[in-house]
């Protein structure tokens, strides 16, 4: 009989697939996509607020190109470790689709945020109401973005 305590040599990770109705892999892959995702979101908050309150840029233009510029980062970086059997498919073809995907999340995004924004702007000072709106953006656009990638982009994987 197998005992429920995990052995030292697990990882945290699998510690903690071996406990959910997940698929282990499948639960590991969204990990390291949503890992990948926090990292995103540094980069897209950096650019965010460096384009607000250093350039002077409008919310949701600069939250389209910050979004964008982690999209970037996101996809590379998703290729590399997430998905890594991904690298023996075309790039232009996945890049594509992985673009396409995002398009949508940003319109997503940007719905969210502004929304959000405008319900904490009464409560909360700038520049925390639209920092607090990024990032409730950024968790609804996680679910989008993982699902609808793994069923196209990644597909097979």
């Amino acid at each position: 009989m197998m005992s429920d305590t995990p052995s030292p040599t697990q990882t945290l990770l699998h510690r903690v697939a071996a406990r959910t109705p997940f698929n282990p892999k499948e639960l590991e892959r969204f990990l390291k996509f949503a890992t990948v995702g926090a990292i995103g979101m540094v980069v897209d908050l950096t650019i965010l607020n460096l384009l607000i309150k250093v350039a002077g840029f409008a919310l949701l233009i600069a939250n389209s190109i910050s979004f964008s510029t982690a999209v970037i980062s996101n996809f590379t970086w998703n290729r590399l470790w997430t998905f890594p059997e991904s690298r023996e498919r075309p790039v232009a073809t996945q890049l594509g689709q992985f673009a396409i995907v995002n398009i949508i999340g940003l319109g997503i995004n940007n719905l969210v945020l502004w929304l959000v924004y405008q319900a904490l702007r009464q409560f909360i000072a700038d520049p925390f109401d639209y920092n607090l709106a990024k990032i409730a953006a950024i968790g609804v656009v996680l679910f989008w973005n993982y699902g609808v990638n793994r069923l196209w982009t990644y597909k097979g994987l």
